[in-house]
Parts: C-alpha cells; sequence; structure tokens
C-alpha cells in the first residue's frame, strides 16, 4: 500500500493538480492518485477558475492532509530534505520561494485567457494586452533565474519547486503558440521534455473530455 495519496482533478486542465502531482513524483513520495470527479461542483469551480480556494490537489500522509499547493511543497520538502524540492543556498532558497509564491497568487490574466488545456493546439493565438503584460513578467523571471543559476532548470541542473509551479506554465506557452526568446524557448522545451511531464501529457491524451465550457472555440 502506498504511504500517501494525492486527490487530483482533470490531466488536460488541472494546472493545480499538476503542480501538486509533480512535486510528489520528484520527492520521490510513495503515493497513489485519487481522481475527484469533475461533476463535483468543488471540482469544477477549480477547472473553471472560479473558485478562490483550491481543494485540490489535496495530500493525505501520516493522517495529515494538505490542499495548498506551496503548503505542499514545504510539507514535502520537510519530509524529504533529500530530493532537493527547495535550492541549498539560502539567497537560491529565498528567491524559489519568491518566485514560486508570485506565481501561486498572480497572473490572474493569463489563467482567465489561456486556461491550460494540453490536448489543444491554437496557432497564432491573439494573445489580450492583460494577458501579455504576464507573458512579459513570467519571462523576466525565467531570464533572471537562467542567468543567475545557468539553467537549464531556473536554479540550476535539477528541478526545484519553481519548476514544478511554473510546468502549466510552459504547457499554455504551448497549446497558444506563444513566442518566446531562444532561452525561455530552451527552458519550455526542457520542462516538457521532462519524463515526468511526458507521463502526465500522456495521460491527459486519454482524458475523455468532459468539462464541455473548457473546449470552447477561439
Amino acid at each position: 500500500m502506498a504511504e500517501a495519496t494525492l486527490s487530483i482533478s482533470s490531466k488536460n486542465y488541472g494546472s493545480w493538480s499538476l503542480r501538486g502531482w509533480l512535486l510528489c513524483k520528484m520527492a520521490r513520495l510513495d503515493f497513489e492518485e485519487v481522481p475527484a470527479s469533475s461533476e463535483d461542483p468543488y471540482i469544477r469551480a477549480e477547472l473553471l477558475l472560479l473558485s478562490p480556494s483550491f481543494l485540490v490537489p489535496c495530500l493525505t500522509h501520516d493522517g495529515v492532509k494538505v490542499w495548498d499547493t506551496l503548503a505542499i511543497a514545504e510539507y514535502l520538502n520537510e519530509l524529504k530534505p533529500q530530493a532537493g524540492l527547495l535550492p541549498k543556498d539560502r539567497a537560491a532558497r529565498a528567491r524559489c520561494r519568491s518566485v514560486s509564491g508570485e506565481m501561486h497568487s498572480g497572473f490572474s490574466n493569463l489563467r482567465a485567457a489561456l486556461p491550460m488545456n494540453i490536448k489543444a493546439r491554437y496557432p497564432g493565438f491573439k494573445i489580450w494586452a492583460g494577458a501579455q503584460a504576464d507573458i512579459d513578467r513570467i519571462v523576466i523571471i525565467w531570464r533572471e533565474c537562467l542567468d543567475a543559476y545557468g539553467g537549464p532548470y531556473l536554479f540550476g541542473e535539477t528541478p526545484t519547486v519553481a519548476d514544478a509551479m511554473f510546468a502549466p506554465v510552459c504547457s499554455r506557452f504551448v497549446t497558444y503558440d506563444v513566442s518566446l526568446d531562444a532561452d525561455c524557448e530552451g527552458y519550455c522545451r526542457t520542462i516538457m521534455a521532462m519524463p515526468l511531464m511526458q507521463d502526465w501529457i500522456a495521460a491527459a491524451m486519454t482524458e475523455p473530455d468532459e468539462v464541455e465550457e473548457l473546449d470552447v472555440e477561439f
């Protein structure tokens, strides 16, 4: 029996679920996935970006429930410090927490205009100004981290909490054909090529299209 469970929503649409799942996998936690039904009104609210409080993913381990993605990250870092979810260097660790927190609490225009949809492709997608401002800020974060720590991940040679937090953004940029500079494009390719991301994408591709509201025509 697995030592933990992780409740997740849709693999095609669930950006927060992807973050939590990647964190658990990166920590090498032995866990079982528990799919949450898209018919659950709370889950639909999360997928449709209508809920101010996301109840998925939810990690249950040793009698403890943790349902906020950053809280899951901190819990896993305490549980599995050898996994390197946060950088060893104090300054880098502070920066990693800062950019992860910015992703967690910000970029609402990007979320609304470019919802995660792994199966879809929209070549030449027109991005409105509010979402472009969010993209511009994300590009600045990525460039600064890649310049400071040398890549290929945001904080060096191994993925951290920050990479898990920005992984759904990379997926969005692919889906909506977002134009990036060479370094940021390379970072996106690195994230999308991660074996863990490839596993998640493969599962998303086989998932039934159950949330009709999210399959609108752009």
